[in-house]
């Protein structure tokens, strides 16, 4: 579930009514995250949802997770929810960002989920080079953000990384030509893919570093 970090259109019920997403499994399951009524904040249906991470649960245990475009923050909290070690929520918008820290203080997760008021380009162009294992990329429909974010992303994955691509349904971003799809599905508006990066493809590999950063 991502937003615009601006008041534009993005896609499918955009102008749906205030209301919550809940957390489907783990730790936190059932828990409710609050889903402000902002134009371009588009909820993800839990299907979909529920189907991305059966698809990720061998990856998760003890995983570093970068969710851009966090929106509710439902993805980057269940994946934490679900066994990841750390996630980085990112998310352009002063207001979802205050509202996803304070979920965050309510779980006490403060050691394991760190949230960034940040425009997620320039987050990723202009900070350290991170090792994330696990990245969600679910930006704005409206504004065309994928190939800008794919293009500053390698540099911040880990070898044999996971990559979560949504989109809608007539649009398949152009993701670097090394990476393997692993599997795809697709809903009425929304077509969701999972890639992985070949171990040995991973940032420091490219940057021909031997070790991993502690953090991000």
């Amino acid at each position: 579930m991502k937003s615009g970090r601006s008041p534009s259109a993005r896609g499918p019920r955009a102008t749906e009514p205030a209301g919550s997403v809940r957390i489907i499994g783990g730790r936190w399951r059932n828990t409710r995250l609050p889903v402000p009524d902002r134009p371009g904040l588009r909820p993800s249906s839990d299907r979909v949802r529920e189907t991305l991470f059966n698809w990720l649960m061998p990856k998760l245990a003890g995983a570093r997770v970068l969710d851009a475009f966090a929106g509710s923050g439902a993805l980057g909290l269940e994946a934490v929810s679900r066994g990841a070690a750390q996630a980085v929520l990112i998310e352009r918008d002063v207001g979802l960002a205050g509202a996803l820290g304070q979920v965050v203080g309510r779980l006490g997760a403060e050691s394991q989920v760190r949230v960034e008021a940040a425009d997620v380009l320039a987050w990723l162009a202009n900070s350290p080079t991170g090792r994330f294992d696990v990245v969600f990329l679910d930006p704005p429909f409206a504004e065309g953000l994928w190939d800008a974010a794919l293009r500053v992303l390698p540099r911040h994955l880990s070898d044999d990384a996971w990559i979560y691509v949504e989109s809608p349904r007539d649009l398949a971003p152009d993701v670097p030509p090394h990476w393997l799809p692993h599997r795809e599905g697709q809903t009425r508006d929304v077509r969701y893919a999972l890639y992985r990066v070949p171990a040995g493809q991973g940032a420091a590999t490219l940057r021909g570093d031997s070790h991993r950063p502690d953090s991000a």
